[in-house]
């Protein structure tokens, strides 16, 4: 079993920023690729970005390229979202997951293990 437990939503003016962390525990980090997806309001749950196990390798969803990096600490069992020039539209509940195998994927059924979410509003 893998538990996940994200911080650092909020709310935040668009153009500004916020840094989301996911804390793992449960089972050797560096055996998990991750992934950060997120579901506003009456939408379907989307991929964000994507990292393997190692963190030289990063997937982005076209909406975020350019704003968001996704990056991981394996000595503290920790994935990180940075979103920068943050919009209305990426408004959500944000989920961290993981995948146990070392590279990631951009559907959720990829992902064996998801986090309880943490909210992020953008207002304008």
């Amino acid at each position: 079993q893998v538990q996940l437990v994200e911080s650092g939503g909020g709310l935040v003016q668009a153009g500004g920023s916020l840094r989301l962390s996911c804390a793992a525990s449960g089972r050797t980090f560096r055996t998990l690729a991750m992934g950060w997806f997120r579901q506003a309001p009456g939408k379907e749950r989307e991929f964000v970005a994507g990292i393997n196990w190692s963190g030289r390798n990063t997937y982005y969803a076209d909406s975020v390229k350019g704003r968001f990096t996704i990056s991981r600490d394996n000595a503290k069992n920790t994935v990180y979202l940075q979103m920068n020039s943050l919009k209305r539209e990426d408004t959500a509940v944000y989920y961290c997951a993981a995948k146990v195998e070392y590279y990631t994927g951009t559907y959720d059924h990829d992902y064996n293990y998801w986090g309880q979410g943490t909210q992020v509003t953008v207002s304008s």
